[in-house]
């Protein structure tokens, strides 16, 4: 039975960041709109993250190794002021690494808490303007490559541009990723989506967007391409699902996701 010399240790990254910056499912760009005062919203998200990756065996020659990682994400978001929301997201994950038929690695359990306050500081001409400041705590096992072990934070401007058939959204972000394993602690972060409202009930959603390698011996940042869709069979109820496509080699290959979001 061979042995496999070396992870990567983006994985570690990938599940830190997970919770960052997310919008309404499964698009990964936020919006601007805020739920207003004393309102909740309550997000119960699913994904399925599966990728590919060359290692060396003990020997030196090349193996493909197959990764495979689901997560189950509950965020509570609540208006504290029309124009200011505070949410906390609390992911659980399951990874599974395959050599062949061969599972050498298999992990779960709850990763870094996200913590976010959204500030919605203007509205002009169809226009909207967020920040959004967070910060993920240390709670996930770093045994397990569940977290980094240490506080980081992150700082995005959102832009949304409100039309009659749907919006668009801006998200331009920094990424605060302190770390023990010789990766950049500074990440960039852009992207852009577009919902488009087919019938009252019913949103067709995709998304595009790069981020900043955080492997320092990589020039290839990672980027993706989104499509979904988000189906509202009540006022106070979305459904949906998505696929995220990979663009570059330093980028998941494929995510499959779907979620539920509660609105109060």
């Amino acid at each position: 039975m061979f042995r496999i010399k070396k992870i990567p240790t983006s994985l570690i990254l990938l599940l830190v960041l997970a919770d960052v910056a997310f919008a309404a499912h499964p698009l990964i760009t936020d919006d601007a709109n805020t739920q207003g005062r004393g309102n909740v919203q309550v997000e119960v998200n699913g994904q399925i993250s599966i990728n590919k990756y060359k290692v060396s065996d003990d020997d030196g020659e090349p193996l493909t190794v197959r990764s495979r990682e689901s997560e189950l994400k509950t965020t509570v978001s609540y208006g504290i002021v029309d124009s200011v929301d505070a949410m906390v997201t609390i992911p659980y994950q399951w990874e599974t690494i395959e050599t062949g038929s061969s599972a050498f690695f298999h992990e779960d359990g709850v990763a870094d808490v996200a913590l976010e306050i959204k500030w919605l500081f203007l509205k002009k001409n169809g226009f909207l303007f967020a920040l959004k400041p967070g910060i993920t705590l240390p709670v996930g096992d770093t045994d397990k490559n569940l977290g980094s072990g240490r506080m980081n934070g992150s700082l995005f401007l959102i832009t949304t541009r409100e039309m009659t058939y749907g919006n668009l959204h801006l998200s331009l972000g920094y990424i605060r990723n302190e770390n023990s394993i010789d990766q950049k602690e500074d990440i960039w972060h852009a992207s852009l989506a577009g919902e488009w409202k087919v019938v009252k009930a019913l949103r067709l959603v995709a998304n595009a967007g790069m981020e900043e390698n955080p492997d320092k011996l990589s020039s290839v940042d990672r980027a993706f391409l989104l499509g979904g869709v988000i189906y509202s069979p009540a006022a106070n109820l979305d459904i949906d699902a998505g696929i995220k496509a990979g663009l570059t080699d330093s980028e998941t290959d494929w995510v499959f996701m779907g979620g539920v979001t509660f609105h109060f």
